[in-house]
């Protein structure tokens, strides 16, 4: 019996999903367990679309389905936790499993917090994340460093250090450092990830970490909770999954490979904040990118932390509708409304049109933000700091029913973000 705290080989004794699967196939396995026993009404994962390259979100109710989302895509640059609440209801009438990475496990939080998702009905299983590649670079990059046509890749993976594809010929592996000085390798935002290791899942898994006869055949998994305990406990007493203890030299690797990747983030966070200056030379940093903005709002369609029915970006007192360039205050109520609680996920970066790097700004405030109060976004159920300001009661006290004095004045840091200008 596992118990929460425990860390653990694992790998599946189906022989169709270890023949598909990595490192055993623990995850899969777990999966097709909780379906065909409805501890879940059903799986949201996600799966190759037309390629490698194509990462396709994907609800499965039918265990049969499963073995098709087995295996990793880091050209794969999704977000779950906000295509639960747009289109399953926020799991408020189903119990979903879902496979997540750092940052979908830290929106999960988020958004549970501000009422959109339902975690009593949430069972996740984490999966370690070295970090994932803009599938449009990953093409570039395979074709300009590897030599090789994107399109006779047959598998990718990121593993000891190393990019590494796999043709019909054999495999090939570059350095991620080597990828990234050049202008490849992972998302801007996944250098600087520090959530390597999801443990605000259920279970975390990996292969990092195993080692001897079991490496490349088994799963290590670390129990967050008592309710990966039980999924975990439940799949051995019925034999589908075989368990046994970690190997100590093993945990000991697992811990040395996860402070590897969080020094790097200090490292890519030290070099990416540094450019963006300090005061008036950040603000100005920040209006010369924004100034390409054309409101297209899809920054805000795929946030996790914005969920308002009535988006204050869309108050024509405040954002004249067909006006550019667009008025720096629409990016200000973005600010105002994220900076606490912006989980790095990257995603209003990556789907821009104009390629403004609007997760690095959110990002370097968050950590400011943190650094000041103390309040890390996505790892446990405590509120934010905007959570404490009633938004009806500041208007009255304003004496204004406008939005953007109260958008100013609940952006508290904003003398430390831009102490040049007076935080205006």
């Amino acid at each position: 019996m596992v118990a929460k705290g425990d860390m653990v080989y694992a790998w599946t004794n189906d022989s169709c999903i270890a023949d598909k699967a990595e490192c055993g196939g623990a995850v899969t396995g777990l999966w097709k367990f909780a379906l065909e026993n409805k501890i879940v009404d059903a799986v949201f994962t996600v799966k190759k679309g037309v390629d490698l390259y194509d990462a396709v979100p994907t609800l499965i109710t039918d265990p049969a389905d499963l073995d098709k989302t087995a295996g990793s895509l880091h050209c794969g640059t999704l977000l779950l936790p906000k295509l639960i609440k747009k289109y399953l209801n926020g799991a408020k009438d189903k119990k979903i499993g879902v496979t997540v990475k750092g940052c979908d496990a830290m929106a999960m939080y988020e958004l549970a917090k501000r009422n959109q998702i339902n975690l009593d009905n949430i069972l996740m299983i984490g999966v370690n994340c070295g970090g994932s590649v803009n599938p449009g670079i990953a093409r570039e990059m395979i074709e300009k460093k590897y030599g090789v046509d994107p399109n006779d890749v047959l598998k990718e993976e990121i593993d000891k250090g190393q990019f590494i594809i796999v043709t019909k010929e054999g495999h090939k592996g570059i350095t991620v450092d080597e990828l990234e000085e050049e202008g490849y390798g992972r998302r801007t935002n996944c250098r600087r990830c520090k959530a390597k290791i999801p443990r605000q899942a259920d279970l975390a898994a990996g292969n990092w970490g195993v080692i001897g006869d079991k490496a490349g055949k088994a799963t290590f998994v670390e129990v967050c909770s008592e309710k990966g305990a039980n999924l975990l406990n439940a799949a051995q007493k019925a034999g589908v999954l075989n368990v046994e203890t970690a190997d100590p030299k093993g945990i000991a690797i697992r811990g040395k490979v996860e402070n590897a990747m969080l020094k790097l983030g200090d490292k890519w966070r030290a070099k990416d904040f540094g450019t963006l200056g300090t005061g008036k030379e950040r603000l100005d940093t920040i209006l010369k990118e924004t100034s390409r903005c054309i409101k297209c709002y899809q920054c805000i369609d795929q946030c996790p932390i914005c969920y308002c029915v009535e988006c204050s970006t869309k108050n024509p007192a405040l954002v004249p509708p067909g006006e550019l360039p667009v008025p720096f205050m629409f990016h200000l109520i973005r600010f105002a409304h994220i900076a606490d609680s912006c989980v790095n996920c990257g995603q209003c970066e990556e789907i821009c049109p104009m390629e403004i790097p609007n997760t690095l700004f959110m990002h370097a405030q968050q950590v400011e933000l943190e650094d000041l109060f103390a309040y890390k976004p996505g790892v446990d159920m405590s509120l934010p700091l905007l959570a404490l300001v009633d938004e009806k009661s500041e208007r009255t006290r304003l004496g204004t029913t406008g939005s953007d004095q109260i958008y100013m004045n609940v952006f508290t840091p904003a003398e430390k973000m831009w102490p040049q200008t007076g935080g205006k």
